[in-house]
């Protein structure tokens, strides 16, 4: 699979992508800078192999990820 590619913290940065988060609201929640968060995003993308955000959330709900109503 490939979300074992992720590191725990690039998995929850992608449930809180996919949740409609934005940069700001992440760091706010992971305790981070934004610009962690944006490593963070990049790196998500470039591990599988994905083209921006949109294709990002897809994939966290396509995994099993996230589901439709998770808060």
């Amino acid at each position: 699979m490939r979300l074992r590619e992720l590191t725990s913290r690039e998995t929850e940065t992608l449930r809180l992508v996919a949740g409609g988060l934005s940069n700001a609201e992440i760091a706010a929640e992971l305790v981070v800078s934004e610009h962690t968060v944006k490593t963070h995003v990049s790196r998500i993308l470039n591990k599988l192999d994905l083209r921006d955000r949109v294709q990002a959330v897809v994939f966290a709900y396509e995994s099993g990820l996230v589901a439709a109503g998770d808060a």
